[in-house]
């Protein structure tokens, strides 16, 4: 069973795997948006794999080449849940 701590209005204390398997996508991309931002929180404890690293350089490439959209955050993660809907 995976905590959710009370954060997501209408889930169970707790929920198995297949409970969240069952779930809408938008209601995933809530959690998920949640335990990132757990995770983002205590940089300290969390440390990233070596190839997110050589993702970044990529994308820092791309971008300084100007073959990468900038979108701002809250915009993107509009634009990902309507896909979802």
């Amino acid at each position: 069973m995976l905590p959710c701590r009370g954060r997501q209005p209408g889930y169970n204390s707790s929920m198995s795997i297949a409970e969240l398997r069952k779930l809408p996508p938008i209601e995933k991309m809530k959690i998920i948006e949640t335990l990132w931002g757990d995770l983002a929180a205590d940089e300290e404890s969390f440390e990233s794999p070596a190839w997110h690293g050589t993702e970044l350089r990529k994308t820092e490439a791309d971008f300084a080449a100007g073959r990468v959209e900038v979108m701002d955050w809250e915009d993107a993660k509009k634009q990902l849940r309507k896909q979802k809907e």
